[in-house]
């Protein structure tokens, strides 16, 4: 079953990124940057569920991911996490509104159009999406990972963006992949700048340094 949406594990107080996403991330950038293929490599399928539903249930007091030999694991529940979700972090309603401004052919204009799709999203998918992006920036800077941003939004683009409904027919499905890794690559594209004023002051608390 679909576990809810972004919303329901966000913290009560701003930026509204999920303690799991927090905890993953931060994990990830703590002993992963020096992975080849971290992300694309999957984590054995028990453990990543095993972890994902430890976390989902441990409230506030999050196990340590450090007992997780594999890094892959960890970068596994994260994708989990997000695909599981009810409504993929772009929203269903702002999903045609993603596509379209990534298909915009002038820089510029497909820049500004997305910053503003993205100030629309609701306040904790926006922050996650901000600290996804900089997490991710940071991964396709490490030259260990070999994980560059096209590499990058091919994986993540069915996982942040996937499809305009719940139910989405096998043309849709089919029409909606190529554009999906483009949305996540023209987020990618974005100056790091514009992703951390959503994060604000509390980031410190969030971003390992």
């Amino acid at each position: 079953p679909p576990q809810g949406v972004l919303a329901d594990f966000a913290p009560p107080r701003p930026p509204l990124v999920p303690a799991l996403v927090v905890q993953c991330v931060t994990e990830v950038e703590t002993r992963g940057l020096t992975e080849v293929g971290l992300y694309r490599v999957p984590g054995a399928e028990p453990l990543v569920r095993e972890w994902k539903r430890r976390l989902l249930q441990a409230g506030g007091a999050l196990p340590a991911l450090g007992g997780v030999a594999d890094i892959h694991v960890v970068c596994g529940v994260l994708k989990d996490f997000l695909r599981g979700l009810k409504e993929p972090l772009v929203t269903f309603s702002l999903h045609p509104a993603f596509l379209r401004a990534a298909d915009l052919p002038d820089d510029a204009a497909c820049g500004t159009a997305l910053r503003h799709v993205v100030s629309k999203l609701p306040p904790a998918n926006r922050d996650t999406l901000a600290f996804l992006m900089l997490h991710l920036l940071r991964v396709s800077h490490s030259p260990d990972c070999k994980m560059d941003v096209l590499n990058l939004s091919r994986v993540f683009g069915p996982t942040l963006v996937g499809h305009g409904s719940a139910n989405p027919t096998p043309l849709a499905i089919m029409e909606d992949t190529p554009r999906q890794c483009k949305v996540v690559a023209r987020l990618l594209s974005l100056p790091p700048s514009f992703w951390r004023g959503f994060l604000g002051t509390e980031q410190e608390n969030l971003v390992p340094v």
